[in-house]
C-alpha cells in the first residue's frame, strides 16, 4: 500500500515526554485524545530531533493519521492516486537535489519582489472587503481577505496558470482532513473523492506545465528527473502548504487581534511594524502548522531516553490544542501557550534542518502584508461571532470564519 495511504498509530500512546504514558482511555479524557505519539515539547529537545533526520526520519510526516478504509481506498486507486515520498517525507539521498529545485522558486530575492504584487492583490481584497460590509452590514474575513491572495500568490510564483481558485481551498482544507483528521468512514468516503478530483486536476496541471513555454515549477522537476507520480505527490501536497497554511495564519492573527487577546491592537496592526509584530506573535503562540511528526528510524537515544526504532513522535512547534490540555472545538479562547505568550520558540515554527519550511519567509511576508492592508481600509470592524467554529486537526488549526462588521457610531 502507497505509504502515504496507511495510518499511523503503532506507537504507543504516549504523551508530554519519554517515560509518561497514557492509556487512549486516559489521553481522551485529560484532554490528549486521539494523540498516539510520543509529544517533544521543549524547543531544544525539538530541535535535536530535526536535526537528526538518520535518527528520526520524515518518512510519517504526511501519512494519514486516520486508517483509510475499503470504499475510501477504492475510489483513490480508480484514479491511480499515489504519493511516493519526494520532498517533506523524503528521507533517501534524493532529497538534497529535488529541495534546490523547489528552493530556486522561493530566493530571497524572489520573494521580495513579490511584495508589490502581495500588497495589491491585498488591497483589492480588502477594498472588497469593505464594499461588502457597505452593502450586508458583515463579512467574513476569512473567505474576503485571508483565503485567495495566498492561493494566487503561490500558483504565480510556481509559474503555474491561476485558475480554479475556488476548487483549490475545497480540495486543500478536504485533502488536510483527510491525511490530518479524525473523520468517520462516510466522512472519509466523501473526503476521497475530493482528493480524487484534486489529483485527477493535478495530473493534467502537471501535463500541461511540461509542454508550457516558460518557467514553471513542474517543467523543472521534470527536467531533474522526477516522474510525472513524483511530481504530482509534491505538488499535491506543495499546492495545499504553499497557501492553505498561510490562509490559517491570517485568520488566526485577525481573529486574536479583534477579540482583544493579542498584545498589540487592531490599530496597530495597520502599521508595517505592527502588522509583523503580531505576526510573528502568532506564529510563536498558535501558528497555523504547530506540530509535526517524525518517526525513530532506528533504535535511538533522546535527551537520555531509549527511543524503540518505529516509534511516532509529535514535535510541538507553537501552542495548540492537540498536546495541550483540550477545550471544545468551537471555543474561541487562546491555548494555554498562546495565554502564556509563548511556546516552544519562534525559530522551531516553520521547522529547522534540511526539511525546514522552504516557503517561511514568504508566508511571514504574505500574512504581514495582508493583515496590515485589511487593519488599514477597515479601521473601524468589530467581531460578530466571538466563538467560531475552529479547524482542529493534528497538525492545522485556525478559525474556520471571522464575521465581522463596523462598529455602531
Amino acid at each position: 500500500m502507497n505509504p502515504a495511504l496507511m495510518a499511523a498509530g503503532a506507537a504507543q500512546p504516549r504523551v508530554e515526554s519519554p517515560g509518561q504514558t497514557e492509556t487512549r482511555e486516559q489521553m481522551e479524557s485529560s484532554g490528549h485524545a486521539r494523540c498516539p505519539y510520543l509529544v517533544v515539547r521543549d524547543p531544544e529537545m525539538v530541535r535535536g530531533v530535526l536535526h537528526r533526520p538518520a535518527d528520526f526520519s520524515p518518512a510519517n510526516a504526511l501519512v494519514a493519521v486516520t486508517p483509510l478504509e475499503g470504499p475510501a481506498l477504492r475510489v483513490l486507486q480508480r484514479v491511480r492516486f499515489a504519493l511516493p515520498p519526494v520532498l517533506a517525507s523524503n528521507d533517501t539521498d534524493t532529497h538534497s537535489g529535488i529541495r534546490k529545485v523547489v528552493a530556486g522558486f522561493f530566493t530571497p530575492a524572489t520573494v521580495a519582489a513579490m511584495e508589490p504584487r502581495i500588497r495589491e492583490l491585498a488591497r483589492e481584497a480588502a477594498r472588497n472587503a469593505a464594499g461588502r460590509i457597505d452593502v450586508s452590514g458583515q463579512v467574513d474575513l476569512v473567505q474576503a481577505v485571508a483565503a485567495f491572495p495566498p492561493a494566487v500568490v503561490m500558483l504565480e510564483l510556481l509559474g503555474l496558470p491561476v485558475r480554479d481558485l475556488t476548487y483549490l481551498k475545497r480540495w486543500g482544507l478536504d485533502s488536510m482532513q483527510l491525511f490530518w483528521g479524525w473523520p468517520d468512514e462516510d466522512r472519509q468516503l466523501k473526503l476521497a473523492h475530493s482528493a480524487a478530483d484534486f489529483y485527477v486536476w493535478l495530473r493534467k496541471l502537471v501535463a500541461e506545465s511540461r509542454k508550457a513555454p516558460g518557467r514553471n515549477l513542474f517543467k523543472s522537476l521534470a527536467e531533474h528527473g522526477l516522474s510525472t507520480p513524483e511530481i504530482c505527490s509534491l505538488g499535491y501536497f506543495l499546492l495545499i502548504a504553499g497557501q492553505e497554511t498561510t490562509t490559517q495564519l491570517i485568520s488566526t492573527t485577525v481573529f486574536r487581534l479583534l477579540e482583544g487577546s493579542a498584545p498589540l491592537t487592531w490599530g496597530d496592526a495597520a502599521s508595517e511594524a505592527g502588522s509583523r509584530t503580531i505576526v510573528r506573535h502568532v506564529l510563536a503562540t498558535e501558528s497555523s502548522v504547530p506540530t509535526w511528526r517524525r518517526v525513530a528510524a532506528k533504535d535511538t537515544t533522546l535527551d537520555g531516553e531509549l527511543i524503540p526504532a518505529g516509534t511516532e513522535i509529535l514535535l510541538e512547534l507553537s501552542g495548540n490544542h492537540i498536546t495541550s490540555p483540550a477545550e471544545p472545538a468551537s471555543q474561541s479562547m487562546p491555548s494555554e501557550a498562546a495565554r502564556r505568550g509563548q511556546s516552544t520558540t519562534y525559530g522551531l515554527v516553520f521547522g529547522s534542518g534540511i526539511h525546514r519550511c522552504i516557503g517561511a519567509k514568504l508566508a511571514e511576508l504574505e500574512a504581514a502584508v495582508i493583515v496590515q492592508e485589511t487593519a488599514s481600509a477597515l479601521p473601524i470592524i468589530q467581531l460578530r461571532e466571538h466563538r467560531p467554529e475552529w479547524i482542529r486537526l493534528l497538525s492545522f488549526q485556525a478559525p474556520r470564519t471571522v464575521t465581522v462588521g463596523n462598529k455602531p457610531c
